[in-house]
Formats: structure tokens, sequence, C-alpha cells
């Protein structure tokens, strides 16, 4: 007996990855929260920079979805994630509405963004766009040329956590940039996990990523030394006045990382998906924890 089709919606929802958008989500939480600590708060702006990040994001994934299937990037031989595009789920051109959709529907979001936050807001959310698109479509894409990891960092760290403060307080406190390195490291953990899983199908595609080139151990490093720096920005914060004592709440998921590290090293193929899903968790528990950290720390209104 043959196997059942998913419906149109459900291949939908598959191609959107729900298991990525904490990628999205933690940033924009972390962003609202410092701008909270900071007195600074609107919870209108915040809420349309968390559904404008996740609409990038799922325009993101579509678009990766149909681009590798047309660059025979994914084939048969893949070992992560079904992708709709190459099951064959979805046509190639309903991808590709499905991508300009969730970009035209963060745009909308960006409408208000940009009224209360300015030309830098406008300037972030056509980057994400454009780069979003260039991941791994145009004449350049990004992650056949080894800058992915740079990419994330910087969209879904710095721009995501600066922007989302930005949109509410027309300022930019030096507590934003280093959340931003924060979040940004254990986002891009999230892609070095893909990246070492991929490894093989990678190097076929002609992608220059940090285990293709230097090789699985590499890959791992970079996961570790992610990790690190995104657990020692808290102490350093406090260590510094910069940021309360309750953000060290953030050191209770570091065990989490840890473990995960070393499932990173010892594990192949299939069960790196299992890492990957565990990586996101990871992010969205060290969001959460940062993120009541500065609320529970603010200082009192005088």
């Amino acid at each position: 007996m043959s196997e059942r089709r998913p419906s149109k919606l459900a291949a939908l929802v598959m191609g959107a990855r729900p298991r990525t958008l904490p990628a999205a989500a933690a940033p924009v939480v972390v962003g609202a929260a410092v701008a909270c600590h900071a007195g600074g708060f609107r919870a209108v702006t915040a809420l349309a920079a968390l559904f404008g990040g996740l609409m990038i994001q799922v325009g993101v994934n579509y678009a990766n979805d149909v681009q590798d299937f047309e660059s025979g990037a994914d084939d048969e031989r893949r070992v992560g994630p079904t992708r709709v595009a190459a099951a064959g789920l979805l046509a190639p051109r309903e991808v590709k509405l499905a991508a300009i959709v969730s970009f035209a529907l963060a745009a909308l979001a960006g409408v208000h963004l940009i009224a209360v936050g300015g030309w830098p807001i406008l300037a972030i959310g056509v980057a994400s766009i454009v780069c979003g698109y260039a991941y791994t479509g145009g004449p350049f894409p990004l992650a056949h040329h080894g800058l992915a990891d740079l990419f994330v960092m910087i969209f879904f760290g710095f721009a995501a956590v600066c922007g989302t403060v930005w949109a509410q307080m027309r300022a930019l406190p030096p507590l934003a940039l280093w959340s931003s390195l924060a979040v940004g490291s254990l986002v891009t953990m999230i892609l070095v996990v893909n990246n070492v899983r991929d490894v093989e199908s990678d190097r076929r595609a002609g992608r220059r990523t940090l285990p293709v080139v230097l090789g699985r151990t590499a890959g791992v490093v970079e996961y570790g030394a992610l990790a690190l720096a995104a657990f020692l920005v808290p102490p350093l914060l406090v260590l510094a006045d910069a940021a309360p004592a309750w953000t060290l709440l953030t050191l209770g998921s570091l065990p989490s990382a840890a473990r995960l590290t070393r499932r990173l090293a010892t594990e192949q193929g299939p069960p790196l998906n299992g890492v990957l899903a565990a990586t996101g968790r990871l992010l969205l528990l060290y969001a959460v924890l940062f993120s009541a950290g500065l609320v529970l720390g603010r200082p009192a209104a005088r």
C-alpha cells in the first residue's frame, strides 16, 4: 500500500520548517527585553517585529527549498528533513509563490516598524529580504561561498536584536550589541549542525562550508566556540555592571549546550536531526531565561 501524501496545506507547513522558527523569534524576544530593561518597551512594535521576523524566516525557508531543488543540491541522498519541492509535495512554482507571499507579509509588518523606527529599519528589512533570497539563490549564493555563517550572525543576531530595540526606542544601548552577540552565536549553532550533518551533500553541491573546507571536526569546534561565546556574555555583562545578576539564569541551560556539543562530535547522519531540533530549543530557552533576567532586574521606575 502506498504511503499517503500530505495535503497541500500540510506540505506548506512542512516547507515553512516550524522547527527553525526559534531562530526568528528568539532575537525579537531578547530585543524586546532589552528595550523593557531600558524603559522603552512598546508592545505593538515588538509584536510587529516578531511577525515580520517570522515571515522573513519562513520566506527564506521556502526560497531555500526551491532553490536547492532547482540547483540539484537536494537529491535522494539527503539526510536532513524532507524538502517539499525535492519530494514532489509541491510544485516549484507553488513554493516560489509561498516565498513571495511570506516576504510580502513581512513587508506589511515593516510598514509599522519603518513608521516608528525610520530609515534604519527600512535598510534592515530590505537587506534581510534580499540576502534571504541570495542565501542559496541568485548569481552569488551566500551559502555556496562560505558566507552563510556570517549572514546568520549579522541578520539573526545584530540586525534582528538591535533592529527590535531601535524600533522601540530610537536608541541603541550597548546592552543590545552584547545581547545580539549571544543570540547570534546560538542561531549560528543551528546552521553549524546543518553543515556538519550535510558535509557530504554540500561537498557534492559545491558549497564551501567550514566542514567542507576544513573537515567535520572544524564544524564541531565552531559549534563549541559559539556556545562558549553565548554563555560568556551574561557573566561578563554582570561583572561590568551592564546587566542584572538575574541574567545568570541562562547558565542553567549550559549543561544542555555541553551535551549537544558531545552529540555533534559523536553522531552522524539522521540522528543529527535531533541535535538540530535540540539546538533550536536551546536557543529558545536561553532567550527566555536571558529576557526574564533583564525584565526581573530592570531598574525601578523613578
